[in-house]
């Protein structure tokens, strides 16, 4: 088994990492640790696995995050993703969501650290890869210091020794889950005392970490660091913390040539699409309905060019031309081109 380098990691987020957002952010970071979305143990259980749980290699390494809390469960849930090649398997004990409180997992499992340890126990017990968690640092009125190292000695007696610590606490009552990820102040100096009083634990800080220097001094206190939202908004960070934390690889591409890169899978992913599918209508977040494949790939890059000349005119591109009923690749085509002659930024 080999232990996944977890210097620089990119967080689950909901409706972002799939498939198609982590073969982009490969491409940028050649060693970032990637992370899916959120699933849940019955969808894996009793829906479509390979819908699920399907990834290109050029993704590894990779953690597939399960939200559940139940151990039989999650037990047999891990054993079918160690079988589809994941790297580790996390556990949500962060997401502070209605939905996922009444599911009775996520960040209200803070609260419960020996339930949280046998969900830990029975998936280390079944599978051979890493299992770890990704928590907050307190919820509601239990965020003390204290609270927080219980929680931490708990869940590590019952044999995870990994920790991916969003530097926040999450209020269940009275906040949404977009308000929890911005109005509760963060306290990236908890994280670092935690690894300062548990050197035995691989420990890593996330929560609003968006520039090189920020990135530069955690990895002074903690083992490594994780980006959401910045990496997604803003995905050519990751170029940079590349270059941090792995100088020796010495990558040399610009942002053009990630875009190439682009190019032979998205034409790739549309052939292979069933035609049933093609022709299949999906509702996007307005109500709108659109036959647009191409889009689920786009819809990932559009920060390829942040902060660069040009940006809004690329995302403006993609957003009309990429939506259109059974768009075709060479939408994208055509927008490479077009940089390449300078009409777009580069």
């Amino acid at each position: 088994m080999t232990t996944p380098n977890r210097k620089l990691c990119v967080a689950p987020m909901m409706d972002w990492t799939d498939r198609h957002c982590r073969y982009f952010l490969r491409l940028i970071s050649p060693d970032a640790f990637l992370f899916t979305e959120m699933v849940t143990p019955r969808a894996i259980l009793f829906g479509d696995k390979e819908k699920l749980l399907g990834f290109s290699t050029e993704e590894h390494p990779i953690a597939v995050q399960l939200g559940g809390s139940d151990p039989s469960e999650l037990a047999q849930a891990a054993r079918i993703c160690e079988d589809f090649g994941y790297d580790e398997i996390n556990l949500n004990v962060g997401c502070p969501s209605d939905r996922v409180k009444s599911g009775m997992f996520g960040a209200c499992m803070m609260a419960k650290p020996q339930l949280v340890g046998e969900c830990i126990a029975a998936m280390a017990e079944a599978v051979d890869i890493p299992v770890t968690v990704k928590c907050r640092i307190g919820i509601d009125d239990q965020d003390s210091e204290e609270d927080f190292s219980r929680f931490i000695e708990q869940v590590a007696a019952a044999g995870c020794n990994v920790f991916y610590v969003h530097a926040r606490k999450a209020w269940l009552k009275g906040l949404s889950p977009k308000q929890n990820r911005t109005v509760p102040p963060l306290d990236h100096d908890r994280v670092h005392r935690l690894k300062k009083s548990r050197p035995d634990l691989e420990i890593i800080t996330n929560g609003g970490i968006d520039s090189v220097d920020g990135a530069r001094q955690h990895l002074k206190k903690t083992d490594g660091i994780m980006l959401g939202r910045a990496a997604y908004h803003n995905p050519w960070i990751l170029a940079d913390l590349q270059q941090l934390c792995f100088p020796e690889k010495n990558i040399q591409q610009n942002r053009e040539d990630v875009l190439k890169k682009m190019l032979p899978y998205a034409r790739d992913y549309l052939l292979r699409q069933p035609l049933a599918q093609a022709s299949k209508e999906i509702k996007n977040k307005k109500g709108d309905k659109h036959k647009h494949r191409l889009h689920s790939i786009t819809q990932h890059i559009m920060g390829l060019y942040a902060g660069q000349s040009g940006a809004r005119a690329f995302r403006r591109y993609l957003s009309e031309e990429a939506t259109r009923p059974n768009a075709p690749v060479e939408v994208l085509e055509r927008i490479y081109y077009d940089i390449l002659a300078r009409e777009l930024p580069h």
